[in-house]
């Protein structure tokens, strides 16, 4: 009886653990970046310039060690396709010194651009994508420095209720010091809400992101059609001067819950406890 029932207990929790995982996906694969395409700035698409981007011991890493100088050459590593409905999760920290050449405010500086252009779009001298940034920051091991900010280059957000039109906005986050892990999640749903979460926490919340403002520069203008809502885009990880890496890049794709609120708020809650 005992020998019989193993396989049956053994596809059970088999069909649990996949019916637990389904709508994951990792974007990272902890191997390589067959999954990511590379824009840095005064560089053409996909030129990993001095190998920015790369994977090393399971780990993804924005290094400068190729570099001579910074000389604003923002890079973004984008995912292959577009999401509109999801919650993305990254576990990162920041290590060792900042590139030289960086900009100042660019210490301990990098962000997870959400709902973002397509990058095949960007011209070569392009700094950022048109997009939703989640700004990610390391604490100077002094000062107050709050993580899962929000900035918008070429952006806009409505923050309660009303048209926010100043680059950026802290959250209120903890201050996160030194070189520790730290797990950053962001629930977007379309263009209705945007969430910033640490540590179970909503630290931000926001409305209908749009195309308009600027800190943006050397774009294509027939791209940047201020006024039009971001429903979906792409995801891309920031290079702006200082290292970081990250181990974790997953997100479950709520698209198919759109049209059903209940299911949707059901499986969110769910999902927000694994």
């Amino acid at each position: 009886m005992k020998l019989k029932s193993a396989p049956i207990l053994f596809l059970l929790l088999f069909s649990f653990t996949a019916q637990a995982q389904k709508g994951w996906i990792n974007l990272f694969n902890g191997k390589d970046l067959k999954d990511w395409n590379v824009k840095i700035s005064k560089h053409d698409y996909k030129d990993n310039y001095a190998n920015t981007f790369r994977v090393e011991n399971g780990v993804m890493k924005v290094s400068y060690d190729g570099y001579t100088a910074f000389d604003k050459q923002y890079g973004h590593l984008f995912y292959k396709k577009p999401f509109s409905y999801y919650l993305l999760k990254v576990t990162y920290r920041f290590v060792g010194e900042q590139a030289k050449g960086g900009e100042g405010w660019a210490t301990r500086n990098s962000g997870a651009m959400l709902h973002g252009q397509d990058p095949a779009t960007m011209l070569k001298d392009q700094d950022f994508p048109i997009s939703v940034e989640a700004q990610i920051l390391g604490g100077d091991g002094e000062h107050v420095r709050h993580t899962s900010n929000v900035c918008t280059p070429g952006t806009l957000i409505n923050y309660k209720g009303e048209l926010f039109t100043t680059h950026c906005l802290d959250s209120k986050s903890k201050t996160y010091h030194g070189d520790q892990w730290v797990t950053a999640e962001f629930l977007v749903l379309g263009d209705s809400v945007i969430k910033h979460i640490i540590a179970g926490e909503v630290v931000l919340e926001y409305t209908k992101p749009q195309i308009g403002g600027g800190s943006v520069t050397n774009y294509d203008p027939k791209i940047k059609i201020d006024g039009t809502p971001l429903k979906s885009g792409y995801i891309s990880l920031q290079s702006e001067s200082h290292p970081i890496e990250f181990k974790t890049v997953k997100l479950f794709d709520l698209a198919p819950y759109e049209k059903d609120e209940t299911k949707l708020n059901k499986v969110i809650a769910r999902i927000l406890k694994e």
